[in-house]
């Protein structure tokens, strides 16, 4: 089990991972994404409709135009 420390540690990396996402590519970025494992053809595709952010403390998301729901930033490939 992590240790309060390594929580900590590991938030503030996905929170970089957001705040980087968010310089890189505003809302309005087209992505692919994968609802499920990131394996061969993506679920689907879209625009961004609002910027990343760190759901629960623990996963960048973003959220994109046509899909329910949020997606885990791991599940998301720009361009």
């Amino acid at each position: 089990m992590p240790t309060q420390r390594e929580r900590q540690l590991d938030q503030r990396v996905q929170q970089l991972e957001v705040e980087n996402f968010n310089l890189k590519h505003p809302v309005g970025t087209l992505v692919r994404y994968w609802r499920g494992a990131r394996e061969g053809q993506p679920s689907g595709e879209g625009p961004t409709t609002y910027a990343a952010e760190l759901m629960g403390g623990h996963t960048g998301v973003v959220w994109i135009e046509g899909c329910r729901g949020c997606i885990a930033l791991s599940h998301v490939e720009v361009g």
